[in-house]
């Protein structure tokens, strides 16, 4: 399983088994980079939905490179039977809430952290908890992991809305979050880059805009209310999303680019996509029916990834591609995380 063949995508895929071995397929350069940093890599927060085939991908990688280091997953792990997933590709477990200090203070050493927790759907009526979880809680893992190199993981949303006609946010332009959401993510981005000097810590900030797989993601809530006969809402009228395989190799890329004081990478596809174009490609591919609400605003959140694309090479899957696997899964009635992103929300309250 954990050999990497780096065949083209296939026509369909047909079943998850098939969906997480492609999201865990680590490209050459996700390999090299791995090899060159060595040493055990620990996830904090790795039950999330990105964090199993991340995980995964980094075992592989490994693998491939023939080392030996461990990958370790942190996380509450509160749905029964969760670690099995990752017990069984060979990666270590650790239940931990990252919130209690002392628990945090004996998790293993590992020179290399990749720092995905977080809290966004339920953030609403809950603002007290995202604001520790997305602010507070930064600090803590910083104590803790001093001596080691990061990448954390942040969001586009700390960027605001910016004209359709401007090419989407850049690294250097400057923060404008909308809601308590983005103002919490903002401040999880100024805590790190508190410790990344204080401390030493090479560190690169993820701003991402939307990972996108067959259970889950931007374009998968846009074939579900097509195929359920649902309007979709356009007044969010463009995106940017990215094949989640493709968001996890770069992520593991990114520790090329650690530094102190941290760096920030913009990480998503390099498509426009128009959401009133790609509901009515999942009208035809569906053949029901598409029903639109509302009109396209002169903004949108959108993000600008062309540093990061030209260090670590376009996607391996367009969007074309992935709207056709969804729309084939989706219409098969394959199995879905039940998690809508929300992408259509103007007020960032998610």
């Amino acid at each position: 399983m954990n050999h990497v063949t780096h065949n083209p995508p296939p026509a369909r895929i047909e079943s998850e088994e098939q969906l997480d071995a492609l999201l865990s397929e680590p490209t050459p350069l996700a390999i090299e980079t791995l090899a060159k940093f060595g040493g055990d890599l620990i996830l904090l927060g790795v039950a999330g939905k990105m964090g199993p085939t991340l995980a995964r991908m980094a075992k592989r990688a490994f693998d491939v490179a023939g080392m030996r280091h461990r990958v370790i997953g942190v996380s509450r792990f509160s749905t029964a039977g969760s670690e099995a997933q990752f017990h069984a590709h060979g990666i270590e477990t650790i239940r931990c809430d990252l919130l209690d200090e002392t628990a945090v203070r004996q998790l293993p050493e590992a020179p290399n952290v990749i720092y995905m927790a977080g809290m966004k759907f339920g953030s609403t009526g809950q603002e007290a908890t995202t604001w520790a979880m997305n602010s507070y809680l930064p600090g803590i893992v910083c104590e803790r992991y001093r001596r080691s190199r990061m990448v954390a993981f942040s969001t586009g949303n700390i960027y605001g809305l910016v004209p359709v006609n401007s090419g989407g946010s850049l690294e250097t332009d400057a923060p404008n979050p909308v809601g308590e959401y983005a103002m919490s993510c903002l401040g999880r981005e100024r805590v790190l880059e508190y410790f990344s000097p204080k401390a030493g810590i090479p560190m690169a900030i993820i701003r991402l805009n939307y990972a996108c797989e067959l259970r889950y993601g931007v374009l998968v809530d846009v074939a579900q209310q097509i195929f359920a006969g649902q309007p979709v809402d356009v007044s969010m009228g463009y995106l940017n999303t990215i094949w989640q395989a493709d968001a996890n190799a770069m992520t593991l890329c990114a520790f090329a680019q650690a530094q102190s004081p941290a760096c920030f990478v913009n990480l998503t596809g390099p498509e426009l996509v128009r959401v009133r174009d790609v509901a009515e490609r999942f009208g035809r591919l569906l053949n029901q029916p598409v029903t639109l609400r509302g009109s396209e605003a002169a903004n949108a959140l959108l993000s600008n990834a062309s540093k990061t694309l030209e260090r670590y090479g376009q996607p391996r899957v367009s969007v074309e591609q992935l709207t056709a696997w969804i729309a084939d899964w989706v219409g098969r009635g394959g199995r879905s995380l039940g998690k809508p992103t929300h992408f259509e929300s103007r007020d960032g309250k998610f």
